[in-house]
């Protein structure tokens, strides 16, 4: 009887990330689709829900829920900073270079008692264009993520650059279609099925260079396939 076990990926997020069931469909987020480019050495637990913040998540005990199940060797991977930034919404809102970096730290902080491995995620890229360019809307909370993320010595990803890059290469009109716009004219947030697909391919190949455990299971050639395990 074999011992083997995959290694654990726990998404920490919002709706960007979240899974979602077919009647919201095409509304998807990349947490859906992560797990596809992967062997199944990873197993992903997605506990991303909509609406939250760095503090809200923390505040409803849906951290505590991941440490109660994260073990030695598993990974927490954060991408928090869309809902952080809403002013109107006090309950959510957290100061990018202090509130914000005070539950970042947190989080990275508890998954290190437990052994478990932090990766820090910038906000991913809404679909903000102006003048021939792709914007980030959440500068602040991104610069404040890379403080922490070299203060701490935790690894980071900075998936708000790899996305813009990404969604300058395939342009406005495809991109377009990544964007729940594309299907109630008003979204310009929320992914639908292939703009969460795309991201989730995008978030693996940055994943693909770091030097982790879990690099090596991501898919080659651009994750275009999945390898076999241990290849």
């Amino acid at each position: 009887m074999s011992d083997y076990k995959p290694i654990n990926i726990f998404l920490a997020s919002d709706s960007t990330v979240q899974a979602y069931g077919p009647e919201h469909a095409p509304q998807a987020g990349w947490g859906m689709f992560i797990g596809n480019y992967f062997t199944d050495d990873v197993q992903i637990l997605n506990h991303a829900i909509g609406g939250r913040s760095s503090r809200t998540f923390v505040e409803e005990g849906r951290l505590d829920a991941i440490l109660n199940e994260i073990q030695a060797n598993d990974y927490l991977l954060i991408q928090m900073g869309h809902n952080d930034s809403t002013k109107s919404k006090p309950e959510r809102y957290t100061e990018p270079y202090t509130t914000y970096k005070q539950y970042l730290k947190k989080y990275v902080e508890d998954a290190r008692q437990h052994d478990a491995v932090p990766i820090l995620i910038t906000p991913v890229a809404r679909l903000h264009y102006e003048d021939g360019d792709f914007l980030n809307d959440f500068p602040d909370y991104c610069k404040a993520m890379k403080q922490v993320a070299e203060k701490e010595k935790v690894l980071l990803i900075d998936l708000m650059a790899a996305s813009l890059d990404y969604f300058t290469s395939v342009g406005y009109d495809e991109v377009f279609t990544y964007f729940m716009v594309s299907s109630n004219d008003t979204d310009h947030t929320h992914f639908t099925e292939k703009g969460s697909d795309a991201m989730a391919k995008v978030l693996a190949s940055e994943v693909k260079k770091l030097d982790l455990d879990i690099s090596k299971f991501v898919c080659r050639n651009d994750c275009g396939q999945v390898e076999e395990r241990g290849v």
